[in-house]
């Protein structure tokens, strides 16, 4: 991940959703904080503290992602990884209850936010 790719996903999401105002929460990973970075009218980014795990709901996502998709596997170049996430992150996004149940932890989920 680069800023530039960063700014391509972020582009992604604010073109899927271009009427909706999004809070990303992201870590203090480089190509979530340069200045570099584009972000769209529509997101903005919440940068969480390092070090805290418990915070950090997505981890947990990319665990089973890579379980379910990369499992004992040898890739001879970079292609051939992002083919395997280009399958597996749709059918990943297609099963939203999956995703609920792995990330939607009881401190998110009692959540209440009030958008002004």
């Amino acid at each position: 991940m680069n800023t530039e790719q960063m700014g391509t996903f972020l582009a992604q999401v604010s073109a899927a959703h271009p009427e909706d105002f999004i809070v990303m929460v992201v870590d203090g990973a480089s190509s979530h904080v340069a200045k570099a970075l584009v972000v769209p009218e529509n997101i903005r980014l919440h940068r969480l503290p390092g070090y805290s795990p418990e915070l950090y709901p997505q981890e947990p996502v990319w665990d089973e992602l890579r379980e379910k998709e990369f499992p004992n596997r040898v890739f001879s170049d970079m292609a051939g990884v992002v083919r395997t996430m280009e399958t597996g992150l749709p059918r990943l996004d297609a099963d939203q209850d999956r995703v609920r149940s792995i990330c939607a932890w009881p401190w998110i989920v009692s959540l209440s936010l009030n958008a002004n």
